[in-house]
């Protein structure tokens, strides 16, 4: 007969020395263990005020599977930690607890024979005993030997140690602690980034969700732009939780796989048989066959899917079935770039991503351009100008600190001005995935809206386009579902740096042949170069301006000499522009005709 395995409340119990550590290395390293998904007991989060803090710290040692003993230059003055040593070690001489001491800013022999930092606490230690008569002075002596005997015995066994591995480097150092957890704790989970910054924040709500114990079967939608940390939350969130189900999985990169696998929909069954079975395989030959597998494996006990970068909920239906095959508490979360995803009717939960904030981004920053959470010195100023081409998206500002980490004031300053006329091609690359799932009005409409309406009201804007054939109100909707643009609390079409300048950028690729023309009209055109019916108003009530209109339609410009002429004159493909009848319509495709009809843009305007 087998011994039912047991089970713990936590993965780890921490033990450190809290005015040593606490603020940077122990604080870093608790982060990254949360991050992986390990359960760490933390005397300052697992401990409530007004509770008796010994009985409390027993009781976390004897809940957790693990102690992860941090040994600083002054471990050895807390006889709290001392005590905390003793009852770790009792445990593993009567249970086999596993311990792992990490010597941080102190070495093994150190701790062994209590020099150096620890030799000095043990004179205070035997300072205090003197101080004291009768049975308390012998009671006092007996536990320093103990103390004694314990630092020896952990000093003995097989740690890691910070001055002798990764050349002294915290960030390493923290992650090759987490990957020897893991491999003690046997557990399989997903990587995450070294750095992280606001993720306990944002992983919050999602965690409540999972940890519901509803006994309906939940959906769950984590949305928001490009680069924001979508997927990296849904790991974290798995991490956390994946071990409360029955059967879990991972699919990553379901957009792509299911675009460009030769049998997508099969290979992404199989996976989600592989990891709900425990790695048994499934032979599938074509997806209906598995989706009718599917609806048993699924139906009879209680799983936890991640879907990661959905863009069409067919792909779901053709994979997985509906909603009513799951067991009863099952959970299915979901990433994606589209708001919208779901259905209205269908119930889900729904997860938005915000951008990091100024405060974040500089601190994400710092840690990939200098290895700690500020800037140096005398990069102060290019780093609070570095982020501000970053958005807040964890994304740009790992390529951009990463690239910069290193490098001499010179090359900030002319990397960081390159920015200002080329976007990361990295970022922008991923971004555009969301451009590209439009369709050719919305995107015209995008790239009108990125070059001239940011900031302008939305029902100015709807006004002015929909005179054009692109359908705006649908269109921005589709554009705010896809988290391209947001409308503020004044009605205004906001538009995120980053995004607008890829549209410029996208622009500007599709037209190569007159950049300069290019630069002057998304740099200097503004809203005044609208022509429109004489005597409407523009959002907020004034007179909008009006101009000479040709002949032909087509809007005039101002030559070098103040004269105007029409734009189809450096242009002559704008001669085969259709007349539309509209007067508003044919001057606003005037302003059209100032884009070069070459490359890209031929499809919009035939």
């Amino acid at each position: 007969m087998s011994t039912p395995q047991t089970r713990y409340s936590f993965h780890v119990f921490l033990s450190f020395r809290g005015e040593d550590t606490r603020k940077n290395f122990t604080d870093h390293l608790y982060t990254a263990l949360i991050n992986a998904g390990i359960r760490t007991f933390r005397d300052d989060d697992e401990i409530r005020r007004g509770e008796n803090i010994e009985s409390e710290l027993q009781k976390g040692i004897q809940e957790s599977k693990i102690s992860l003993i941090v040994f600083s230059k002054d471990y050895a003055s807390s006889r709290w930690c001392l005590d905390e040593l003793v009852n770790i070690l009792d445990r593993r001489k009567k249970e086999g607890h596993t311990v792992l001491p990490v010597f941080y800013t102190v070495s093994p022999e150190d701790v062994e024979n209590q020099t150096g930092s620890f030799s000095e606490a043990f004179v205070n230690h035997e300072k205090r005993g003197n101080a004291e008569t009768g049975e308390k002075r012998k009671v006092w002596m007996e536990k320093m030997e103990k103390w004694r005997v314990a630092l020896k015995e952990v000093a003995e066994l097989e740690g890691m140690c910070l001055a002798k591995e990764v050349d002294g480097h915290e960030a390493k150092f923290i992650q090759k602690i987490i990957k020897e957890i893991l491999k003690r704790l046997n557990r399989t989970v997903l990587s995450v980034p070294s750095y992280t910054v606001g993720l306990e924040s944002r992983v919050k709500d999602i965690n409540s969700w999972l940890q519901d114990e509803s006994s309906e079967v939940g959906i769950g939608v984590i949305c928001g732009l490009g680069g924001v940390g979508k997927t990296t939350v849904a790991k974290v969130a798995y991490n956390s939780n994946y071990d409360r189900f029955e059967g879990s999985c991972f699919l990553a990169n379901v957009r792509d796989i299911s675009e460009k696998h030769p049998n997508g929909q099969v290979y992404l069954q199989k996976q989600i048989f592989e990891g709900i079975l425990k790695g048994r395989k499934e032979k599938i030959y074509n997806a209906d066959e598995g989706i009718v597998k599917m609806k048993d494996a699924i139906g009879n006990k209680k799983v936890f899917i991640v879907f990661d970068d959905v863009d069409q909920l067919d792909i779901l239906d053709s994979i997985i079935g509906t909603r009513d095959w799951f067991y009863p508490g099952s959970k299915i979360l979901i990433t994606t770039r589209c708001e919208k995803l779901l259905k209205a009717h269908e119930r889900h939960m729904l997860f938005k991503i915000k951008e990091l904030g100024d405060d974040e981004s500089l601190k994400l920053f710092s840690w990939y351009a200098f290895a700690q959470d500020h800037p140096l010195e005398e990069f102060k100023v290019l780093s609070a100008e570095a982020i501000q081409h970053c958005s807040g998206l964890p994304l740009a500002l790992y390529d951009l600190g990463d690239f910069l980490s290193g490098r001499d004031i010179e090359i900030w300053r002319s990397k960081l001005q390159k920015l200002e006329a080329i976007p990361h091609s990295k970022v922008q690359k991923n971004l555009e995935i969301s451009y590209k799932s439009l369709d050719d009005h919305d995107q015209m409409l995008f790239l009108l809206i990125s070059s001239f309406f940011v900031g302008k009201d939305k029902d100015y804007v709807i006004k002015i386009l929909e005179n054009c054939d692109l359908h705006p109100t649908v269109g921005i909707q589709n554009l705010v579902d896809r988290s391209l643009i947001s409308i503020d609390d004044e009605n205004k079409v906001m538009m995120p740096p980053l995004i607008q300048d890829m549209g410029k950028e996208i622009i500007r690729r599709e037209s190569p042949d007159d950049p300069e023309r290019l630069c002057k009209l998304l740099n200097q055109w503004g809203l005044s170069n609208y022509l429109t019916e004489n005597n409407e108003t523009d959002a907020d009530g004034g007179d909008l301006p009006s101009g000479h209109v040709s002949e032909d339609g087509l809007v005039p410009a101002v030559g070098p000499n103040g004269a105007k002429r029409p734009y189809y004159q450096d242009l002559p493909e704008i001669a085969v522009l259709p007349y539309l009848g509209n007067s508003l319509k044919r001057r606003f495709i005037g302003l059209l005709s100032t884009f070069p009809l070459s490359g890209g843009f031929k499809r919009f305007f035939p």
